[in-house]
């Protein structure tokens, strides 16, 4: 089996916004003018194709990012063809049109986790911005995930139909708070209710979308009052472009005419080594624009080729691997999301970074350094499946029959391993408890609390020690929410929750030394092991820091072993770093979890007889518990970026409510008619802000969060958090 469409004509993308920015209503007209439905769905109605979760259709929001496969035919090419007589239409059709793998991701800060993860494997991004917003605060984070992963994108500032739309001050935000190297490709013909196309700054033709659900797009002439303004932002945009290229430059200076081709393919260049990001507007609810940002995704984004090889390391020798995107290359994936199917059971998405892998045969997991059979491969087109017998490099798919592949896992040929990279993932900040309601619910429940664990990496379970309750937490309400909905709807499991908490934690703020022994002796052979601990804050690895050979370095902690001489011998150092990190599990001021601490193992006494892993793995946990009630420890709570959307009248009342709740107001800016109020709050003063938030406002208010960091508890609050903890 060959490959059906060459790799320079595969562009993989995701579309990416904050909450109700146009993202589905986008990705349902792409799905539309590229032939893939017949009837575009609307977010209103609940008969979305992307949005195809009964619970995204009910709320009216994205929660699992979907992955579509179509085809587009430029709409340049495709009025080349209409103009030929000639032409055999249907074979240039097909020669022309170029494959796209979409995923369209949610908005909602709680599930950013499919944002992050999409990007990690996508090579390009369509970012929707609101026309009368602008830039938001999911926006910004989105565009941060884009940053870590150096993934082109284009932006399309959508809405524009709207009351209170702007093009300028949407395109100004995206300036000041995004990126300074976006540039204008096209501006809007009217606004609001008068909104009627979009002028084309490089074509300097003006656009018209007309023909059912403005399937046609016509070129015109400019109307004479945008001539002018389009003539200024035209030699902006040229400018920015030329930049790119000496030789280019020197020609624009001399007043040479640079060609269209010309300024397109340099630009090209440009946006995929992230220096520029072109903007274009529009209004998908309305159907005007979208068509225009598919051919720029054909011009600018990048196909598999025009990215550098893929870089991991070898499993056993750590050496540096280099992958290039070819099918003969030995064979090699990233599994980067699962998703439990009613029909088929846990689907693996993948997307090849090399060689090629054919269903039924046997592949090798490098992360957990197991083979698998790879029973079926799917290509989804949202909720629904195609099989497909192989897949090449650069493509996206999902397997069917993988049982320990699980989000970041690397797949490889066996004979040449690779690991690549795994996908970071943020903590979570809520939890609550859950109980099964009957016994046969609790047969059940576990096995559906691992699979949707599997499936969300944020969404997290623990067993409460001291009271046996099962903990679920994830990174807000909502999630939450879903996730408890999803246990009832496709596990059948009926359950208790109680209230959402905070998820707290504690660290250290200074530098302590302990030392403990254990010591057992029972008739026959004893148990005797001795450590010695200091404690400090862990500080933050800077980009040109390496971590030493004594030290291991995690997520949470360090533990540095400087035991020398022998003193402790070495096959009972594994054991105490055990200790350690059980030790760090429970914390010594309310019980949270202590983060951020630097375990340095210092001294130790061992005896040839009575000494084992267990003995040494207690001490190391009592050491370390013990060092940290010296170090000055505090309790950690999370603090929420907080945006509030309030007209004037009520400024106040919201500034002052929020430094109620320990609010610090970080600025009030303008959002049309709107102030927007920016402020740092903490999530446990957050929880039921919505209702006071529209009875105060006359319901005209509204407001959005997302984790900023975490930070020490004033003493008097931390005082509340002990006694309720007791």
């Amino acid at each position: 089996m060959n490959r059906d469409y060459p790799l320079e004509k595969v562009r993989n993308f995701g579309i990416i916004a904050h909450i109700d920015a146009g993202k589905t209503t986008t990705s349902e007209r792409v799905l539309f003018y590229t032939g893939m439905t017949h009837k575009i769905g609307e977010v209103h109605d609940g008969d979305t194709v992307t949005d195809w979760m009964e619970q995204e259709r009910e709320r009216g929001i994205t929660i699992t990012s979907a992955a579509i496969t179509c085809f587009w035919l430029p709409t340049y090419r495709r009025a080349q063809i209409h103009a030929d007589t000639n032409a055999d239409r249907p074979g240039l059709e097909q020669r022309y049109k170029y494959r796209f793998n979409i995923i369209d991701t949610p908005g909602h800060i709680d599930f950013t986790v499919e944002v992050k993860r999409s990007l990690r494997v996508l090579d390009g991004a369509v970012v929707v911005f609101d026309g009368v917003a602008g830039v938001e605060p999911q926006s910004e984070t989105n565009w941060r995930y884009a940053d870590e992963g150096n993934v082109p994108r284009l932006c399309f500032i959508n809405k524009l139909d709207r009351m209170g739309a702007s093009f300028e001050k949407s395109y100004q935000s995206i300036l000041e708070r995004l990126s300074r190297n976006a540039i204008r490709m096209q501006i809007p013909i009217g606004l609001e209710e008068n909104f009627s196309g979009v002028i084309d700054l490089l074509e300097m033709k003006a656009y018209e979308f007309t023909g059912e659900k403005g399937i046609d797009v016509v070129a015109k002439e400019i109307p004479p009052e945008f001539v002018e303004e389009a003539k200024k932002y035209r030699h902006e945009l040229v400018e920015k472009i030329v930049e790119q290229d000496d030789a280019l430059t020197h020609e624009y200076l001399e007043g040479k005419n640079i060609p269209v081709e010309t300024l397109k393919a340099t630009l090209r260049k440009a946006v995929i080594a992230n220096k520029i990001f072109p903007v274009f507007t529009g209004s998908a609810l309305k159907n005007k624009g979208v068509q225009l940002v598919l051919d720029a995704v054909v011009d600018y984004l990048p196909s598999p080729l025009d990215l550098p090889p893929t870089r991991g390391v070898h499993p056993k020798t750590g050496e540096t691997i280099v992958r290039h995107v070819t099918d003969e290359e030995h064979f090699s994936a990233l599994v980067f999301k699962l998703q439990t199917d009613p029909f088929v059971g846990q689907l693996a998405f993948f997307r090849v970074y090399s060689g090629t892998v054919e269903a039924g045969s046997y592949i090798y997991n490098s992360s957990t350094g197991n083979r698998e059979r790879l029973s079926r491969i799917v290509r989804l087109q949202a909720d629904k499946r195609e099989e497909v017998k192989k897949v090449f490099a650069g493509e996206i798919a999902a397997a069917v029959g993988l049982k320990e592949a699980k989000t970041s896992h690397t797949l490889c040929d066996e004979q040449n391993p690779i690991v690549f990279e795994a996908i970071k993932f943020a903590d979570p900040v809520i939890s609550l408890c859950i109980e099964p309601k009957t016994k046969a619910d609790q047969e059940k429940m576990g096995y559906a609390l691992k699979r949707l664990s599997d499936e969300d990496p944020t969404f997290k379970i623990k067993s409460d020690q001291e009271t046996g309750e099962t903990v679920i937490m994830g990174m807000g309400e909502l999630q939450l929410e879903i996730m408890v909905d999803r246990l009832k709807r496709e596990f059948s499991v009926e359950a208790n929750v109680g209230k959402p908490q905070v998820a707290y934690r504690e660290t250290i703020q200074g530098e302590a030394e302990a030392e403990a022994k254990y010591i057992r002796q029972t008739g026959g052979r004893g148990q005797y092991g001795h450590v010695r601990l200091s404690v400090r804050p862990m500080q933050p690895l800077d980009s040109e820091a390496k971590v030493k050979k004594n030290v291991k370095r995690y997520d949470h902690f360090e533990f540095i072993n400087s035991i020398k001489g022998g003193v402790i011998p070495q096959e009972f150092i594994p054991a105490v770093e055990k200790g350690v990190k059980e030790g760090l599990e429970r914390g010594v001021v309310a019980g949270f979890q202590l983060v951020d601490i630097s375990a340095e193992l210092t001294f130790g006494s061992y005896h040839e007889v009575d000494s084992s892993e267990i003995a040494f793995k207690i001490a190391g946990s009592q050491a370390v518990q013990d060092a940290c009630k010296r170090a000055r420890p505090v309790i950690l709570e999370p603090i929420m970026k907080v945006e509030v959307v309030t007209p004037e009248k009520f400024l106040g009342d919201v500034t002052g409510h929020l430094a109620s709740k320990r609010g610090e107001v970080q600025n009030v800016g303008e959002r049309g008619m709107n102030k927007v109020v920016d402020a740092k709050v903490p999530l446990s003063e957050m929880f039921g802000y919505i209702t006071t938030l529209r009875s105060m406002s006359e319901g005209r208010a509204s407001f959005t969060m997302e984790f900023d960091h975490y930070e020490a508890v004033p003493p008097q609050v931390a005082q509340g958090i002990i006694e309720a903890r007791k």
